[in-house]
């Protein structure tokens, strides 16, 4: 049997600062890949990763090491792995580009660091940061290195790394599905899938806007059994197939339709309007939007009525409706959603934090609104997840679906 062990590089891990998440990721899925994982080691950012992984390559196949790979003195990584194979550290272009296009000026002095590679090694690209990840082998050893941060760490972890570990040891790989989940907090996911079906192998994958489920185990009737519990445990709409963001599918709906859309925002703070507007071609849909806290915004140019508005200009669903109306009428586009609400303790009391109004609007169609309770966990948590459920509202809404019954569907979060 192929034998492994992880190295967690990080000194707020050996400090008990932060708690280490992919200790459990990583042996699990290496276990379900027919892998016996032998030790899994923290140590900190001091160089002691040299007499670790002289200690672990003499008991393992594979070696998993990661973080240490950043531009500072004590990320060492990549130099003791050089050591360990006999190699120099060389600089890899396409790193260096990459490196480049991200921090501009930037990527020279202490961050060029990022770019170099022991020679002979393999990259592993990252998506999400600058450090990239990559593998070799040495003395009869696959060593792979990837950065620390779970948002950059898990998915080349899974997107290149265990698809590596099938192909290269012959290690059985399993079906393993993919699915997308909204505004449920991992911890609640977890749980969920649980109860569901515990002899199941689930995995998830915490990111900005959305977590990704994985599981695998017995036969596709029994997941599918599985992923209905969860989807009848959550509501409409917050578990979907495939790699899917919420942006996404509105995205495409619109496309796919010719649709244009535009936005009124308060409590988000014009974060709807920005990740519209990130997706390349993004003209070809979003009209434009209007960011509106205070009342006379709402009033004098989305011509909201002074009566909707609570003292604050915040939480009303008609507040929310007027707005969505407004900016229909003013940026001329054929749909247009509004978020309204509280998204952080402004106000002389807080007992309303979390709770956001949506707004509903298409022309020829009646509007619509919504209030949803989110639970607060943080101003930005709150902007993040009223703009996950406004798009996945609009795109119910522009497909004619009932919005109070998928809201009323909605049991966790």
């Amino acid at each position: 049997m192929t034998t492994a062990s992880l190295i967690v590089i990080g000194t707020e891990l050996t400090r008990g600062i932060i708690q280490d998440k992919h200790g459990s990721l990583v042996s699990r899925e290496l276990t379900n890949l027919g892998m016996h994982v032998s030790e899994i080691v923290a140590i900190p950012d001091d160089g002691t990763i040299e007499k670790i992984l002289e200690a672990l390559m003499r008991n393992n196949d594979v070696l998993i090491i990661t973080g240490g790979l950043g531009p500072t003195a004590d990320d060492m990584t990549r130099s003791v792995i050089a050591e360990a194979a006999g190699v120099e550290l060389v600089r890899d272009e396409a790193c260096w580009k990459h490196l480049v296009e991200r921090l501009g000026e930037r990527a020279y002095g202490a961050n060029a660091k990022q770019a170099m590679i022991p020679a002979g090694f393999s990259i592993i690209p990252n998506a999400n940061g600058t450090a990239p990840g990559f593998y070799g082998e040495t003395g009869g050893h696959l060593l792979i290195c990837l950065p620390g941060p779970p948002r950059e760490m898990n998915p080349m972890f899974y997107d290149y790394v265990l698809p590596l570990l099938a192909k290269r040891l012959g290690a059985r790989e399993e079906v393993r599905e993919e699915y997308s989940s909204f505004i449920t907090a991992e911890a609640k996911l977890e749980e969920l899938c649980e109860d569901a079906d515990p002899e199941l192998v689930w995995g998830t994958r915490f990111q900005d806007y959305k977590i990704s489920l994985y599981v695998s185990g017995k036969d596709k009737d029994a997941r599918d059994r599985a992923i209905g519990r969860i989807r009848e445990s959550v509501g409409e709409h917050r578990l979907v197939e495939g790699d899917e963001t919420s942006l996404s599918l509105l995205v495409r709906l619109l496309r796919e339709k010719k649709l244009t859309v535009s936005c009124a925002e308060s409590c988000s703070g014009g974060l709807a309007a920005e990740l519209l507007t990130s997706v390349p071609g993004s003209s070809e849909y979003m009209t434009g939007s209007v960011t509106s806290y205070a009342p006379s915004v709402k009033m004098h140019t989305l011509g909201v009525r002074k009566e909707t508005i609570d003292s604050f200009g915040t939480i009303s669903e008609e507040c929310a409706a007027e707005m969505a109306d407004g900016v229909l009428r003013l940026l001329d586009s054929d749909y247009s959603f509004s978020i309204t609400g509280v998204a952080g303790p402004d106000r002389s009391e807080d007992k309303d934090v979390g709770t956001v109004c949506f707004g509903f609007a298409g022309k020829g169609r009646e509007t619509v609104t919504a209030t949803v309770h989110l639970n607060s966990w943080g101003r930005e948590s709150v902007r993040r997840r009223s703009t996950i459920i406004a798009f996945l509202l609009l795109s119910a809404f522009i497909n004619g679906e009932d919005i109070g019954a998928i809201v009323k569907s909605w049991k966790v979060f």
